[in-house]
């Protein structure tokens, strides 16, 4: 006998959420380290005093990651071992399927690799593709903390996200792995499925934005 649709969704979003992060490893990370980081800017201006540069319409590369925005902010010159930039102005971020966006970025360095990108928004966008699914993964919060090395996505602060299309999962705090395309929550989180409509579609009202 099949499942009513309703519960077909709540075993996939229960799986989705306690899938963790199981055979999760830093193989891209280990690659990324022997490849160069590339930054290809339409303009550039510094100042040798005060060690400062400050790069515009900037696109910064390493293997599959790639940062694009409209201004990058460095203090310290191009240091890679342990630096932070700002990038700001239409901040897009793609690597492992999915891609961010936002108004601005934190981007770490640490041993010539890119670690992590702190982004911050009002809001603040991901999109991941979810193997199987029609529909990518799409979330949003005020503060969206990507880790290179894990492949997780921890969405902070009215943390959003939509899975399928429609379903929707909301919380304090969500964090999604690009590798294992699942979901973790430690905290209260609430789940909204939309009914399915009679044509047979996912359901009859795309997920809204709270």
């Amino acid at each position: 006998m099949a499942l009513p649709r309703i519960d077909r969704v709540l075993i996939a979003l229960a799986t989705l959420m306690v899938a963790g992060l199981s055979g999760v490893h830093a193989a891209s990370q280990e690659a990324r380290e022997n490849l160069p980081i590339v930054i290809d800017a339409a303009s550039s201006e510094g100042s040798l005093p005060n060690n400062t540069l400050v790069m515009r319409d900037v696109t910064i590369s390493q293997g599959d990651l790639k940062i694009r925005a409209d201004k990058a902010s460095v203090v310290g010159g191009l240091n890679y071992q342990n630096s932070k930039w700002t990038v700001s102005g239409s901040v897009r971020i793609d690597a492992q399927g999915g891609s961010l966006t936002s108004d601005e970025a934190v981007v770490t360095f640490t041993n010539n690799v890119i670690t992590r990108a702190t982004i911050t928004g009002a809001p603040a966008q991901f999109e991941g593709l979810r193997e199987g699914a029609s529909e990518p993964t799409r979330g949003r919060a005020r503060i969206i903390d990507y880790e290179t090395t894990t492949g997780n996505v921890s969405l902070k602060d009215q943390a959003w996200l939509l899975v399928d299309g429609c379903n929707e999962l909301s919380s304090a705090q969500l964090v999604y792995n690009l590798r294992s395309q699942s979901v973790q929550n430690d905290g209260r989180v609430r789940i909204t499925i939309q009914p399915q409509t009679d044509a047979g579609k996912p359901c009859s009202t795309p997920g809204k934005k709270p």
